[in-house]
């Protein structure tokens, strides 16, 4: 089975990338699930019922999120009925939302966790504690369990890898919109990666237009980020090819589609 993920959209930029690749990378690689990480997807912060709507069209089973979570209000409205929607499933108990959802395939189902850091974000409860629970619940119905880990610190996110080897298929981190070059199987069978990088404008800053951020850093004012409206783009992502059998990680492989790294059929 494998499972291909795709990193942080990041406004009509990502958005655009993903429809326009997409169905070449499911050409490519012929993934049985793909999961999408669309918490920046409206203007940069936040997702829309529209554009969750349309991840799906497109050829996602999943869409996870992060801290961004709410920035679009009205995904209050349509966040319980989205069936295949996963936010952080450490928020507070009694957040909307779901934390954990099943992906029916052919070959089997896979089990979708989302999860948010606590280092240099919004305190939350224990990631570590709520993944034993999800863990617990998910290996009830399949052995093969993903897990998007939003997280700002390098050192939680590998914590969390080496907390979770041999007990998840695979473990993606999100959120730094800079994919990192770990990508590796750890020793139990957990594919894992730091960071898997943003889907969106190439040359802006973490997605958002560039001369706001350095003007930022320039003077310690408080500045208004948005997304590039024009300009090169790119997509990241990893692809994962999982035993059904034990949900043990056969292989991993990044992906990373811009004017460096152009996508070859």
């Amino acid at each position: 089975m494998k499972i291909m993920f795709i990193g942080d959209v990041v406004g009509s930029p990502g958005r655009d990338m993903v429809e326009e690749y997409l169905p070449k990378l499911k050409q490519k690689y012929q993934p049985t699930v793909t999961i999408i990480n669309g918490e920046n997807a409206a203007a940069g912060k936040g997702i829309t019922e529209k554009i969750y709507r349309r991840f799906l069209e497109c050829g996602a089973q999943a869409v996870t999120l992060g801290n961004h979570a709410w920035d679009k209000k009205e995904i209050f409205d349509f966040i319980d009925e989205a069936e295949y929607m996963v936010r952080p499933a450490n928020f507070p108990e009694g957040t909307p939302g779901k934390g954990l959802t099943f992906i029916k395939t052919p070959k089997a189902e896979v089990a979708v966790i989302n999860l948010q850091g606590r280092t240099f974000l919004t305190p939350n409860d224990d990631p570590f504690r709520k993944i034993d629970e999800l863990i617990k619940v998910a290996k009830k119905r399949t052995p093969i369990v993903f897990l998007d880990f939003h997280a700002e610190a390098t050192s939680e996110k590998q914590a969390m890898g080496w907390y979770v080897d041999g007990r998840l298929s695979v473990n993606v981190g999100t959120h730094t919109h800079v994919q990192t070059s770990d990508d590796r199987i750890l020793p139990g069978g957990t594919a894992y990666i730091t960071d898997v990088g943003m889907t969106g404008p190439y040359d802006g800053i973490l997605g958002m237009e560039r001369e706001a951020v350095m003007k930022r850093f320039l003077t310690n004012l408080p500045v208004r980020f948005e997304v590039p409206k024009s300009g090169r783009t790119q997509l990241s992502g990893v692809l994962v090819d999982v035993d059904e059998q034990t949900g043990k990680a056969k292989s991993v492989k990044r992906i990373q589609i811009n004017d460096d790294h152009p996508f070859f059929s």
